[in-house]
């Protein structure tokens, strides 16, 4: 799996197929462990992890870590993690429509590597990139599962969760905030996970 993920790096690591390419400090590819049980899909890169070359390595990643932590999982030993994108779009924006398509050959190559059995979509825009744009908003949609097969992914649980970014806005942890809301997510998440083989 290495070897093949390694490929698909280096193909990337050389795109041009958008105008991101001529702003980026670095592609930010992946992180994490490659694994079938369980992969996070992120929207976009942000200012340090196009510093570093990884995802979620800023307050959002740290916040992640820690909401995989509270179930005992971990990106060390559990979790694949990629965005949608690779570059970071500039001022952090949104990424575009013809960024997203120019980069889906990388993130689909990833998704077909993986063939995770729980694939996480970390706020709107990755449920969008791999739901469609008549999903709805994140709200609604947040902690439900979705069945693969309707996706082209055969095997394959998916969930749409809060990004960590919303979650460092909204701060009550009250029962309904969506900080009580993520808990019952990851919670959710993880007895999946302890019932996969």
């Amino acid at each position: 799996m290495q070897k093949e993920l390694e490929k698909i790096r280096k193909s990337c690591d050389g795109c041009q197929k958008c105008q991101l390419s001529n702003t980026r400090t670095n592609i930010v590819f992946d992180d994490g462990i490659p694994n079938h049980k369980l992969m996070l899909i992120g929207e976009a890169p942000g200012y340090w992890e196009d510093v570093k070359g990884k995802p979620f390595v800023g307050k959002a990643g740290q916040l992640l870590d820690k909401i995989f932590e509270c179930v005992g999982l971990s990106r060390q030993n559990n979790v694949y993690i990629c965005n949608t994108i690779k570059c970071r779009p500039p001022e952090n924006r949104n990424p575009l429509p013809e960024e997203q398509r120019a980069c889906r050959e990388y993130l689909d190559a990833q998704i077909n590597l993986m063939k995770p059995k729980i694939l996480l979509l970390c706020g709107g825009i990755a449920a969008k990139a791999i739901l469609g744009d008549n999903i709805g908003g994140i709200t609604r949609i947040r902690g439900k599962w979705f069945d693969g097969k309707d996706y082209g992914l055969e095997d394959t649980k998916i969930m749409p969760i809060f990004h960590p970014s919303y979650l460092l806005r909204n701060d009550s942890r009250e029962k309904g905030s969506p900080k009580w809301l993520m808990w019952q997510d990851i919670k959710e998440i993880k007895k999946v996970y302890d019932e996969l083989l």
